[in-house]
């Protein structure tokens, strides 16, 4: 097994997926691969899991085990963040490859906008993108640079602790759900007694636990968290429609004076075919972002007030990183089209760029022609010095 994940992750994979009756598969630049050619019975699926689960009490009731989370780890392999699930009433492992390195802006080449987001004093600071868009890499490299520029005190709670993260210039308490504190919900409200200056939520599940991160941001912490929300505009509408309809009003204004910046990303598959690129939307909490955020008429401008921003706060659309990544060649114009939040006009703009690149570079290669000099009469010569009087 030891073999197989070892050479899994040395072709850089992200996900390991072990399940009875089927063969090794890895994620390997975001497509499954099978690695082996034997499959799994359910009885070495299972001695598998054993071997994942880290506490004796919980491997005696593995018959009993539905879904359980935790994290795994060997010298000279790696760290993976571990799922194991029931299907088929048979087992079935998911294994998250976790980099022993903690990230920084510049190894993921994300925008430098994000290292004054991570400078902020308070307000919160929101991760999005669907299941395996790296939204753990940002905020661990997030973390890494208030660590590493700050003295404060940062106190996480993740299910499981999947980076680990030194004290450098800030005291870094990392707490695991389930073994260190029961929930994320009781690990928030005991973390606010624990002079934290920056908190990092895992995921934010229930409106409870925005209720008390917003409390977090409103009483003077920064609290870093993540969403399941595809855009910086739903991530604003997702969290106000987990409220009752009766606060939902009261909600968008603690949202509008809690949030300091939402960033959103997709991971695509790179031009070169060597691992994947990070295309990010990133909405700063700006006095005109703030005021479209307490009013749901004018929420939906927040997308076309971020395009127009960007010179002048940093903030950028997909679709304009996107623009980026193709002219780049970091990620093919197919690709990124598909990526894009709007096709259409992605194409158009694109069409636009490429029209404007041919023109600039059609001037800049024509020659100047030179304009023909008139006949001259003989005797004519160009010192002016022979025209001038004797001394």
């Amino acid at each position: 097994m030891e073999k197989i994940i070892k050479a899994a992750v040395d072709r850089g994979a992200s996900d390991l997926h072990i399940k009875a009756g089927d063969v090794f598969r890895a994620r390997i630049d975001g497509k499954l691969v099978p690695l082996t050619k034997q499959r799994l019975t359910p009885e070495q699926t299972k001695a598998i899991a054993l071997r994942l689960m880290p506490s004796e009490e919980d491997r005696t009731r593995i018959d009993k085990v539905r879904d359980y989370d935790c994290s795994w780890g060997m010298p000279g392999i790696g760290r993976f963040r571990v799922s194991i699930l029931r299907q088929r009433s048979s087992f079935m492992i998911v294994m998250r490859v976790i980099p022993f390195d903690v990230p920084s802006f510049e190894s993921l080449k994300l925008p430098a906008v994000l290292s004054q987001v991570a400078s902020a004093e308070r307000g919160m600071i929101l991760v999005t993108g669907v299941t395996g868009s790296g939204k753990s890499s940002t905020m661990a490299a997030i973390i890494n640079h208030i660590n590493q520029t700050q003295h404060k005190h940062i106190l996480t709670l993740e299910n499981p602790i999947e980076f680990l993260h030194r004290d450098i210039s800030c005291s870094v308490t990392q707490r695991e759900i389930g073994v260190d504190t029961d929930d994320f919900r009781m690990g928030l409200r005991a973390a606010l007694r624990q002079d934290p200056d920056v908190v990092l939520i895992g995921e934010m599940r229930d409106s409870e636990t925005i209720d008390t991160a917003m409390k977090a941001a409103e009483t003077g912490h920064v609290l870093i968290s993540t969403l399941h929300t595809p855009d910086a505009v739903t991530t604003v509408s997702r969290i106000v429609s987990m409220f009752p309809p009766e606060e939902q009003e009261i909600c968008r204004l603690r949202l509008s004076e809690a949030l300091q910046a939402v960033v959103s990303q997709r991971l695509l598959p790179r031009a070169d075919g060597k691992g994947r690129a990070a295309a990010l939307e990133i909405l700063i909490a700006t006095g005109t972002a703030r005021d479209m955020i307490k009013d749901p008429n004018r929420t939906p401008e927040l997308h076309d007030y971020i395009k127009e921003s960007r010179e002048q706060y940093g903030m950028q659309t997909f679709d304009q990183h996107l623009m980026d990544l193709v002219s780049e060649g970091i990620v093919t114009y197919e690709t990124a089209m598909a990526a894009s939040s709007n096709p259409a006009d992605f194409e158009l703009q694109m069409r636009t760029l490429r029209r404007r690149s041919r023109v600039a570079s059609t001037t800049e290669a024509a020659p100047v022609k030179a304009e023909p000099e008139p006949d001259r009469p003989a005797g004519f010569t160009d010192d002016l010095s022979s025209m001038l009087p004797p001394s």
